[in-house]
């Protein structure tokens, strides 16, 4: 059985995305960083659309290059076909949206690593394991890359795999246009088309744009550039039309485009046209490799395509396989696709940035992101608490080990160094943005009136908020609560942040003399769903019994089947309290963990702050007790195990 579905080759660069909408290239202010390139993206769709994907390409030794490969590696591409050049650049494209048919871009890709592509980068033994080649035209333009892609073309046919041809022409990377012309989608030339016409014999299915079989044909009316084609190859025609779908000519090409085969369209709007045609390509791909007709397999491309057009970027924008069959089965509600609640969730929860395989199956976080409590210690300043949570941070990663599964929570306003040294080094990273004490629910001055502060945030940190909130509380606080976490939720979504909810309604209860039961956590859940508050995780208090985790969790995995799950926190409860509250919650699937602090580090802080132990001890200490409540969950982890076998 072969190993992969499909392998794509060719271009692969970092996508600089203008974030303003409207306006022109000159005018962008900031830019949103992706993934990039014709192969690139198509390889990242299909595995979202659960191919077995790989690349073959160039990248950079430098931090696009490390980039690149990241993010195709949380995608689930195979990575083993992507060479890193030591002496070139990876390349670069700047892209604005102008408005529904304008896109100004520019590449920068002189001498970039994916043009220095060449045959010894194709391994045979790689191809062998493909059922798919796809080659874009563009690694025609130059004999270096021509020759990587002819050695690619015949290994593949050799080992009987289909082979695929996305004409993907851009004038300007064939020099034909002026480095300002990267918008231009068609200019004549013989040369071109000559090239082209030579490899056309070598392709199950060619791929392009009225356009782009026009330079493919030779000729500027597209039935004639059609049948030239045909003339050259057997090969399934597929001819994107842009709002008008796609046609599927298997055979001799009609009279009319009308008469090849077709799936149905969507009647949305148009947001963004880059990248279309390459989610295109990735929805081809899964109904061409699963066997579907062309009708089916045209709808899964048209909906790739449409989803693509109604957002910001190229392969962020392409669709997973459950969004898709979520897609084809509710249909349109709203044309401006990215509007649609229901869809933008299921297309965050499973598209979002994923971990290495089960880094986050269990989760053992030391939080030392409090703030008043260590305010209130003898010695405390705010240089002398900044100084101490690095040492939390050193106790942390100690236990860590380099291990997956362990993880911090840290503040800006106290522990920014501590925060600064923790980027990149395996750990969850959970960062709070509420004001320590505050009810009703206000927020760190550094996040700013708008949420603006967020968009400083590193990606790989998780937005963390505590909320004492109880279901019963009066109506002024409970209103003013839900309306600060719902505009956090959207902030959380615009900046691409991950978001926690952490919620507490005991204390809450104790101050308005209010019950709580086994119940309570539960109704709060269901309420921040009711509202349309999705946070991809959740931070409860320690439970007394099964019972109330699982109403809980029941409640959870009703609303969000793709929550990424629930940490358990502390409450300065001692160490066995907790124990006895893990053996509850390590029987819950949905309990990755816990999220504990004072706990582990509490002794130590007033020691330390107070001047009685060296950083040393202090470490310690930690370290000893944040290495013995890992061993009490994984204990309570294992033993729930064996009683579920």
């Amino acid at each position: 059985m072969k190993q992969l579905d499909v392998i794509t080759i060719g271009r692969s660069s970092v996508d600089l995305y203008g974030a303003q909408i409207g306006g022109r290239l000159e005018d962008m202010g900031s830019f949103r960083k992706y993934i990039g390139g014709s192969p690139t993206n198509i390889a990242a769709g299909a595995a979202r659309l659960g191919l077995r994907a790989g690349l073959i390409t160039r990248v950079g030794d430098e931090h696009m290059g490390r980039f690149i490969r990241e993010e195709l590696a949380r995608e689930g591409v195979d990575l083993r076909g992507v060479t890193t050049d030591p002496e070139r650049l990876t390349a670069l494209v700047l892209l604005g949206i102008r408005d529904q048919t304008r896109f100004p871009l520019i590449f920068y890709r002189e001498n970039c690593a994916d043009m220095a592509l060449c045959e010894a980068d194709i391994d045979e033994s790689l191809i062998a394991e493909t059922r798919a080649l796809v080659v874009t035209g563009t690694h025609l333009s130059h004999p270096r890359t021509e020759g990587a892609v002819m050695k690619a073309l015949r290994l593949a046919r050799a080992q009987g795999a289909r082979t695929a041809l996305d004409i993907d022409y851009r004038p300007n990377l064939w020099g034909l246009s002026g480095h300002g012309d990267g918008e231009s989608r068609y200019v004549e030339s013989a040369a071109v088309t000559a090239k082209l016409q030579s490899t056309l014999g070598l392709f199950d299915l060619i791929v392009g744009t009225e356009e782009e079989f026009h330079i493919a044909g030779g000729s500027t009316d597209t039935i004639e550039a059609l049948r030239a084609v045909r003339r050259l190859t057997p090969a399934v025609l597929v001819c994107k039309r842009g709002p008008l779908g796609a046609v599927a000519f298997a055979g001799p090409i009609p009279q009319d485009l009308d008469r090849g085969e077709s799936g149905p369209g969507f009647a949305i709007e148009v947001f963004n046209v880059l990248g279309a045609g390459d989610g295109f390509f990735a929805g081809l791909l899964k109904g061409w490799l699963d066997g579907e007709s062309w009708p089916k397999t045209l709808e899964y491309a048209n909906a790739c395509g449409a989803l693509a057009v109604s957002r910001h970027g190229c392969t962020p924008a392409y669709p997973s396989w459950e969004e898709l069959r979520f897609f084809l089965s509710r249909g349109v509600v709203t044309p401006a696709l990215r509007h649609d609640a229901a869809l933008e969730q299921i297309h965050w929860a499973t598209t979002r940035r994923n971990p290495p395989q089960g880094a986050w199956s269990e989760m053992r976080v030391f939080a030392f992101d409090h703030r008043m409590q260590l305010e209130e210690m003898e010695g405390a300043t705010p240089a002398r608490i900044g100084a101490f949570k690095r040492l939390c941070l050193r106790a942390a990663r100690q236990v860590q080990a380099g291990r997956h599964g362990y993880g911090i929570l840290c503040d800006s306003r106290l522990g920014r160094e501590a925060l600064f040294e923790a980027a990149g080094t395996g750990l969850w990273i959970g960062h709070p943005v509420e004001w320590p004490g505050s009810r009703p629910l206000r927020l760190e001055p550094g996040i700013g009136p708008d949420l603006g502060g967020l968009a400083e945030w590193p990606l790989e940190h998780v937005v963390k908020v505590l909320c004492f909130y109880h279901p019963d509380d009066v109506a002024a606080i409970r209103a003013a609560q839900e309306e600060t976490i719902l505009r956090l939720f959207h902030a959380c979504r615009r900046n691409r942040l991950e978001m926690l909810l952490e919620i507490i309604p005991s204390k809450a209860a104790a101050a308005e003399g209010l019950a709580v039961d086994e119940a309570t956590s539960a109704r709060v859940i269901e309420r921040f769903y009711d509202i349309g508050v999705y946070p991809d995780w959740w931070k409860l208090e320690p439970f007394a019994s099964d019972a109330a985790y699982e109403r809980a969790c029941s409640e959870i995995a009703r609303r969000d089947p793709h929550v990424r799950g629930v940490v358990v926190l502390g409450l300065d409860a001692p160490e066995a309290e907790l124990a006895a509250s893990f053996v509850h919650a390590a029987r819950q699937p949905l309990v990755k963990g816990f999220a504990v602090g004072r706990t582990i580090f509490a002794e130590a802080a007033r020691d330390w702050l107070a001047g009685r132990i060296d950083d040393d001890t202090a470490v310690a200490r930690m370290a000893e007790n944040y290495a013995r409540l890992c061993r009490i969950w994984d204990e309570a982890r294992a033993a729930a195990g064996k009683a579920a076998a």
